[in-house]
């Protein structure tokens, strides 16, 4: 009872005085002793139920809460207030965001932009108790009407509100399990059903044009993209050491793919040549990088190439359907194809092939 300290790989609770992680029968051994990102919890004791508290980096406010039950419970007047009336939607958003383990998920990103450019701004003042599920609906309705980030002149995806819905349900998920939320007023507050289908293909000369219309540091990205139908994420976190071109092939690790199983995309002699020009670094080292620095992020280059270039409603995972469809117009099979792209089923394999008209009539006899 009293004060513990949560390690931050097992997430076991110890003893303030132990130098390291106890875990589960002493299978962690995490460093307690010098590591400065502590996490305080409260242990105690009422009506003979143990109970936790998680408290936050600060000791001082751990040992004050502490003190604060074993007065109020030694004189018969302890209340377990609901923490819904007194926290506000942007404190649990600023906890749930400074989480080691919401800041090691891949999609730690997204979940930034979420918060921070849409669920902030309207639930942020607002006290969890007057989250109700009628006003989550009500921003569902709400930002259907609003402006796409990513094309002009189009509306937000149902996807695009289902990944944010996704991330509120989670939020509040995190703060039950941590006893600073008393309920979840998202938990039945049903998604779109999506349909993320698209047949968006770029032609050649297209492609010509979007490459003429980049910077420098985007021409690779966008060639090895074009040529390989590698996911964004797995171009930008590419580096030398997945790239082997005795071999004319990149090997993506489990860590990388979408799927978290090893991938072997194939380099075409384009790709090639491209990477043999390239300053080439240790194993370690990222492919893509802009001023000395591992690119992060092309959406804002992205959108500017493809304006000056002409080419509308086209979104950079666009080339991966593209590459997809010129490898089944050359006539590769299918299981080839998806084994260099990492599909599991045929179903979701096929709304990535556009079959164009001019492949239609030749049904008909017309070439």
């Amino acid at each position: 009872m009293g004060l513990l300290v949560e390690c931050p790989r097992c997430h076991t609770k110890n003893s303030p005085k132990n130098k390291a992680c106890i875990g589960k029968k002493g299978a962690c051994g995490f460093g307690l002793a010098k590591f400065s990102g502590r996490v305080w919890w409260i242990e105690y004791e009422i009506e003979g139920r143990r109970k936790r508290e998680r408290i936050g980096p600060h000791k001082e406010a751990a040992e004050q809460r502490l003190r604060e039950v074993l007065s109020a419970r030694a004189e018969g007047r302890y209340i377990n207030r609901n923490p819904d009336t007194k926290t506000t939607f942007s404190a649990i958003a600023n906890w749930y965001l400074s989480l080691a383990e919401v800041q090691a998920k891949d999609s730690y990103p997204r979940d930034v932009s979420s918060i921070t450019l849409h669920l902030s701004p309207f639930f942020g003042k607002k006290f969890l108790k007057d989250i109700t599920p009628a006003l989550v609906e009500r921003y569902k309705s709400q930002r259907l009407q609003e402006p796409s980030g990513r094309t002009s002149g189009t509306l937000t995806a149902s996807a695009t509100v289902n990944r944010e819905l996704a991330c509120l349900k989670t939020i509040f998920n995190k703060a039950i399990d941590n006893g600073k939320a008393s309920k979840n007023p998202a938990a039945k507050v049903k998604l779109f059903k999506e349909n993320n289908s698209r047949d968006r293909i770029l032609e050649a000369g297209e492609f010509v044009r979007l490459l003429a219309a980049s910077p420098a540091h985007l021409k690779p990205i966008l060639m090895l993209a074009y040529h390989s139908a590698m996911r964004q994420g797995e171009v930008l976190g590419l580096t030398w050491g997945m790239v082997d071109l005795h071999e004319r092939v990149i090997k993506l690790p489990p860590s990388m793919t979408k799927t978290e199983e090893p991938r072997t995309v194939p380099l075409v002699p384009v790709l090639v040549t491209m990477f043999k020009g390239m300053v080439q670094g240790l194993p370690h080292v990222p492919v893509f990088t802009y001023e000395g620095l591992a690119i992060g992020s092309i959406r804002k280059a992205f959108i500017t190439a493809c304006k000056k270039a002409g080419i509308e409603d086209f979104t950079f995972h666009d080339l991966r359907h593209t590459c997809i469809n010129n490898w089944r117009l050359a006539g590769h099979d299918y299981f080839r194809i998806m084994a260099a792209t990492g599909h599991k089923t045929m179903s979701v394999f096929k709304g990535y092939n556009t079959v164009q008209r001019e492949e239609l009539m030749k049904l008909a006899g017309e070439e």
